[in-house]
């Protein structure tokens, strides 16, 4: 297997989330080669499986903590809570721990990237918010999940990472109309495209859906995926591109 060259791998940091150990990670380092150059962290990808391994092992050495853990998202609001590194991979969109030596990591590539944590109480989480997400309620499941565990909602800090911002962000109506099912004041997220096109701020709906549930503070990193080809990966861009597959950006959160 050909390697790229050993770069350090790159994350940025929430003010919001504190000391509190986490790290949105952006494309660069890793081990993956062509299409995935970088630090592809997504099994479900077409990358090489060896380089998927190495880069999640830099992302581990990156934040000093481990095990890392990940779920088999599938566009929903299920979230799961762990006490211990599972022996199987789980099916959900978002996980919550209050176990110390755990890193907790969703994987994205234009969906949004959310990362929660109550410092005081020590409860953590992290989510994977795509539309489909969003309208069913992902923000408040984690939020909620972590109110389980014992975090007081007042003392919630969350950021959400990189993400599709609005300009590149174009859908049909239907969308719209599915969203509008869930959200009453959902217009506000979309405006006027092309034709019958609408552009949706994901991100917005995202932090005015955290407001909403009462945490102490919600923000967004304002840095869009689509846009930065250099640092981020993004579905929509390689789809527009003509690419065959995409790699996949992680977001991470240890206690």
């Amino acid at each position: 297997m050909s390697t790229a060259p050993m770069l350090d791998t790159a994350h940025l940091t929430a003010d919001g989330l504190g000391t509190v150990r986490h790290g949105f990670f952006t494309r660069q380092g890793g081990a993956s080669v062509g299409l995935y150059t970088g630090l592809n962290c997504g099994f479900g990808s077409q990358d090489e499986r060896t380089a998927v391994a190495e880069n999640r092992r830099r992302v581990v050495d990156a934040m000093g903590i481990g095990p890392l853990v990940t779920v088999h998202q599938h566009h929903s609001a299920d979230v799961v809570t762990i006490t211990a590194a599972p022996a199987d991979t789980l099916k959900a969109d978002a996980i919550v721990t209050a176990s110390p030596g755990l890193l907790l990591g969703v994987l994205t590539a234009d969906c949004a990237p959310i990362l929660l944590a109550d410092a005081d109480a020590r409860v953590i989480g992290a989510a994977h918010a795509g539309w489909r997400g969003a309208a069913g309620g992902i923000a408040r499941a984690t939020v909620d999940a972590m109110v389980a565990l014992g975090a007081e909602r007042h003392r919630i800090r969350a950021a959400i990472g990189p993400a599709i911002s609005q300009p590149n962000y174009e859908v049909g109506p239907e969308l719209l109309e599915a969203f509008e099912a869930h959200t009453p004041d959902a217009e506000r997220f979309f405006v006027g495209g092309q034709g019958d096109r609408l552009l949706f701020d994901l991100p917005g709906a995202l932090l005015h859906q955290l407001r909403q549930t009462g945490i102490g503070e919600a923000s967004w990193i304002r840095r869009c995926t689509y846009a930065e080809p250099a640092t981020f990966f993004s579905h929509r861009r390689g789809h527009h591109q003509g690419l065959p597959d995409y790699g996949r950006l992680i977001s991470v959160i240890g206690l």
